[in-house]
């Protein structure tokens, strides 16, 4: 009964809004990205529309509207497999940007060789492809199945913009109170952090423009020689969702074609909690800190200084108890407090949700971290890499998390950081404010989604686009107006000279002329 109701609703959603076909494409071999995608694209089914999705991530059991085609490269996902000497030697010795170029860009479009790659250039989908949804990370190279398939292009970014974001759809970044989430978070710029905030902008937009210009060539080899490049797809793009917040991130200039749908990931559908850590969490009656590095890190892998460091603080909160995640128990060292309880997968939402919560300690990943203001639970900050500095440093300037640094961490310093997020009132208080912010809107941000995906299908992949992306960036900033104003003042103020001092000289002689003598 349960499930010819649901199928019943999807058939009247059909029959409210016109059905469409959408190929979406998820290169990513990362979990947490791809909740994001997820939920859109779960989203867009149950709205109707047939969606066929390309990922690293199956289902595991059959969705209505929903067709996995899996994704062919046999990379590694990065899921509970990324140990600290990985993430050292890829994100801290070396230029994180070059891994995702790299590991992340050019490798994954290796994938356009594989057969099932192959298949969905070479036939002719029946009925046709209405619209692509595409993630934009690194692998822009699957924009080109927009131009084969000649429907509209809409880019999926599940963090804000990177610095290489903003051009495609002609965003002005205004880099003078909006720093790029490569940087560690800033308020009220100085001089100085404005200039690197546009030098730091412009390096990685190049290098990142640079590094990837190898795939126009994957792209006419596998597209035909008439294919469009890697950098004309980027700006044909007709719009881009991303994750990120006016509650969160404030302010900033938007074209038409960028649209903020940041929590559109968080929906209760989640399985429920396993058994016998419910019950554990129920049983915490002083409370219970959740604390995770999110889908990707091992925990255990980390030196044995800084988990003693763990160990030690934590162990002093009992009766407080500390859910973490661990997937490799068993490697962790000896003497894990009793008070602390690992589990290897849990359904995140519903623990944060939990009546007993009260705090969070995570590594500042964006997915988790707005699950936690959706339900209003303080964090403490650990970030590891790429955005998730910028996300901490947010935080803690809208007091709702106090960062740490793994690298110098003292256990005086979690000391006080647990006793100020457990103890100090303001930043649960501050945390409920920014939550019922964040959950403020006319539209949930997946309807937003939807609505707008449907506005480019039904008007065309040029409707929202700003005229800025047929623009030279100095057209763009108005350098050649301000240049001729510049000259067009100095021009005037050289001839205004000139005509003082021509005047001067007419009149000079009279003023000069010695009076006539007296005759005697």
């Amino acid at each position: 009964m349960k499930w010819i109701l649901y199928y019943m609703l999807i058939w009247l959603l059909g029959k409210q809004s016109h059905s469409y076909r959408i190929l979406v494409v998820l290169p990513f071999p990362g979990l947490s990205h791809m909740q994001f995608h997820l939920q859109m694209s779960k989203g867009l089914a149950r709205h109707g529309h047939q969606i066929d999705v390309v990922s690293f991530f199956p289902q595991k059991k059959p969705y209505p509207n929903y067709t996995d085609l899996v994704f062919p490269i046999s990379l590694p996902k990065l899921v509970n497999n990324m140990t600290y000497e990985f993430f050292q030697e890829n994100f801290r010795n070396q230029d994180q940007v070059y891994y995702y170029v790299d590991s992340l860009g050019n490798a994954l479009c290796q994938g356009l060789e594989t057969e099932v790659v192959k298949e969905l250039i070479s036939r002719q989908p029946n009925p046709p492809y209405n619209l692509l949804i595409v993630e934009i990370f690194a692998a822009h190279c699957f924009m080109a199945f927009g131009h084969h398939l000649k429907v509209p292009v809409v880019g999926l970014s599940s963090s804000a913009l990177y610095p290489w974001g903003n051009d495609m759809v002609g965003n002005p970044p205004n880099l003078a109170f909006v720093p790029n989430n490569l940087l560690e978070h800033m308020e009220n710029m100085s001089f100085w952090q404005r200039l690197y905030n546009v030098l730091h902008t412009y390096y990685y937009r190049m290098y990142f423009n640079y590094y990837t210009s190898p795939q126009s060539d994957m792209i006419k080899k596998y597209f035909g020689p008439d294919a469009p490049g890697v950098r004309e797809l980027e700006h044909d793009l007709a719009l881009i969702l991303t994750n990120s917040h006016l509650a969160i991130n404030g302010p900033r200039p938007t074209t038409p074609a960028l649209v903020e749908v940041g929590g559109l990931h968080i929906q209760d559908d989640d399985p429920e909690i396993p058994a016998d850590h419910l019950k554990w969490l129920n049983e915490s009656k002083d409370g219970f800190i959740y604390f995770t590095f999110g889908s990707m890190m091992q925990i255990e892998s980390f030196p044995k200084p800084v988990l003693d460091v763990l160990y030690k603080s934590l162990g002093k909160l009992a009766p407080i108890r500390v859910f973490m995640k661990a997937p490799q128990p068993e490697k962790l060292p000896p003497g894990l407090p009793k008070n602390i309880r690992t589990f290897t997968w849990i359904p995140q939402l519903k623990v944060l949700r939990h009546k007993n919560i009260r705090a969070f300690i995570t590594h500042g990943g964006l997915m988790g971290t707005q699950e936690a203001i959706h339900s209003a639970v303080p964090m403490i900050g650990m970030p590891l890499f790429a955005d998730q500095f910028t996300n901490v440093d947010l935080y803690v300037s809208k007091k709702i998390a106090i960062r740490l640094d793994y690298t110098d961490m003292t256990e005086s310093k979690l000391d006080h950081a647990l006793n100020e997020i457990l103890h100090n009132p303001i930043y649960k208080e501050t945390m409920k404010k920014v939550s019922e912010k964040f959950k403020d809107g006319p539209m949930s941000p997946l309807d937003t989604a939807i609505y707008w995906i449907e506005y480019v299908i039904r008007h065309g992949k040029t409707a929202l686009r700003s005229p800025a992306v047929n623009m030279y960036w100095w057209q763009v900033a108005l350098v050649d107006v301000y240049v001729f104003l510049t000259i067009t003042a100095l021009i005037i103020v050289f001839v205004t000279v000139k005509i003082i001092r021509f005047i001067s000289k007419i009149l000079s002689p009279a003023v000069n002329t010695p009076h006539s003598k007296k005759v005697n």
